[in-house]
């Protein structure tokens, strides 16, 4: 499981090159203008609600002593969980609606290390996109339905680091999951693509940590998240499907 998210992680570090060598800058257009207008949609509403909610839950206190400095710490916590609602969401929005343009991105990086593109299943950019929306909406209710254990825990101030934590990691798998389904579309049907990422989720955790990471940069972050996400995701992906095969392209891109 560490070994499979380290070589996650390791799969970003040619990814710039990689982008540019193989011109897929192209192919990335309309999501990253996806991802933006998302982000600034989320973004202000993240600022809007966040501290709305932190009154809510600052009521709960209902002593004098120590009310001023759980009023602040209320604050944050809302913040918080409308900002882990918020990029939970756009995570899915942009993932979901950038499904069609994302197929050619990873046919291009197959066609580079192996010499050809094999698994292309018979669809249409509706099916791509139908497929995307379906797969993003069930992660999203999964993922809300770990979240809101985790972010109750928060609440209690010995926990709130470990939740933290958890809901990072948690994030991170679901990320890394709807980066790496762009290149099982061509391979698998809905539920073996599923079960495909279930037997490899360390690799899945691997690329959604690095994407959690660029995505928190400001401004930059929601432009290159995606581009990179995706890259490394591909070759991540195209690598474990194609193990037992020898890539053509021996030249380290790192």
């Amino acid at each position: 499981m560490i070994k499979d998210i380290l070589l996650g992680i390791k799969s970003y570090s040619g990814a710039f090159k990689l982008i540019r060598k193989l011109r897929l800058w192209r192919y990335f257009g309309i999501p990253i203008a996806i991802s933006f207008l998302t982000a600034v949609l989320i973004g202000f509403s993240s600022w809007k609600f966040g501290f709305k909610l932190g009154g809510y839950i600052s009521k709960i206190w209902i002593w004098e002593w120590g009310s001023e400095v759980f009023s602040i710490f209320s604050e944050f916590v809302g913040f918080i969980i409308v900002l882990a609602t918020g990029i939970l969401v756009y995570r899915h929005i942009v993932m979901a609606f950038s499904s069609p343009f994302m197929g050619p991105v990873s046919e291009k990086i197959e066609k580079h290390f192996y010499g050809h593109v094999s698994g292309l299943r018979k669809t249409t950019i509706a099916a791509q996109l139908w497929r995307g929306i379906r797969i993003n909406l069930r992660n999203l209710l999964l993922e809300l339905i770990l979240m809101i254990p985790i972010l109750l825990l928060s609440l209690i101030p010995v926990f709130g680091i470990f939740a933290s934590i958890a809901l990072f990691f948690v994030q991170a798998y679901y990320a890394g999951f709807g980066s790496m389904d762009y290149t099982l579309e061509r391979y698998y049907k809905y539920d073996e693509s599923i079960k495909f990422v279930k037997n490899n989720r360390g690799h899945a955790v691997g690329n959604g940590i690095i994407f959690i990471i660029v995505l928190f940069i400001p401004l930059i972050g929601i432009i290159l998240v995606l581009p990179l996400a995706v890259t490394a995701a591909s070759v991540q992906t195209l690598g474990i499907i194609h193990r037992d095969k020898i890539p053509i392209e021996i030249e380290n891109i790192s």
